[in-house]
């Protein structure tokens, strides 16, 4: 399993302006964006513990966490994750979901899963029958995205971020999405073996630290 380094920053609005502004000089926006940004909408998921939220802000070394997603409101291409984390390196894996089988397992039907052949699917569906994981809350944000080839570089600033508190009707453009509280923006930095300056010295803030920002975390205040 390959895992990238992440940083993240809490930021503010003119920070945001002046992070825009350098990006746009010297990485590429991400060809799937639209006029520079996307919407993006979670499903995430977690068991009856909490045992995601939990580890999440407790600090937790080595964690996991599940979720379904998909961009711009387009549901022909929906994506099953699982996000994990080691030593504050992270590594992602993804299986393509249509959108009735997105419904399924947001609605718990799920028995098809095990035959499916997909590894990943096959371990959702064993930690929802073993564990009790299930559907938590969607969240909600808008990200523009820059990369840079050297070092597989993805430089993401997000914002606006929404929860559905405990609706979990993932599919459904109306459902009732609120701010998450006073949620700051976030500037997410992601490479492999090396961070080229030009990148570092393009997203470096005075008085900004990492971060252990977590939208889902923020995304639960309400419950």
């Amino acid at each position: 399993m390959d895992y990238r380094h992440e940083w993240k920053h809490e930021i503010n609005y003119s920070d945001l302006i002046a992070l825009r502004q350098r990006l746009r000089a010297v990485a590429s926006p991400d060809i799937h964006s639209i006029n520079g940004r996307y919407q993006i909408r979670s499903l995430y998921f977690d068991d009856p513990a909490d045992t995601a939220l939990r580890e999440k802000r407790d600090g937790v070394s080595r964690r996991e966490k599940f979720r379904i997603r998909y961009y711009n409101r387009d549901t022909s291409v929906i994506h099953l994750e699982k996000k994990s984390k080691l030593a504050g390196l992270g590594n992602k894996q993804t299986a393509v979901l249509t959108a009735a089988q997105a419904q399924a397992i947001a609605d718990g039907r799920i028995d098809w899963m095990l035959g499916s052949g997909e590894a990943l699917l096959q371990e959702l569906y064993a930690k929802m029958r073993g564990r009790g994981l299930k559907p938590k809350t969607i969240v909600d944000y808008t990200r523009e995205p820059f990369l840079y080839g050297p070092g597989n570089v993805r430089v993401t600033l997000d914002y606006d971020i929404r929860t559905g508190l405990s609706c979990t009707d993932f599919l459904n453009p109306d459902c009732v999405m609120i701010p998450a509280g006073d949620a700051p923006i976030i500037l997410e930095v992601k490479w492999d073996g090396f961070l080229p300056d030009i990148i570092r010295d393009a997203v470096r803030l005075t008085g900004r630290r990492t971060s252990a920002f977590s939208k889902y975390a923020q995304c639960r205040i309400y419950g």
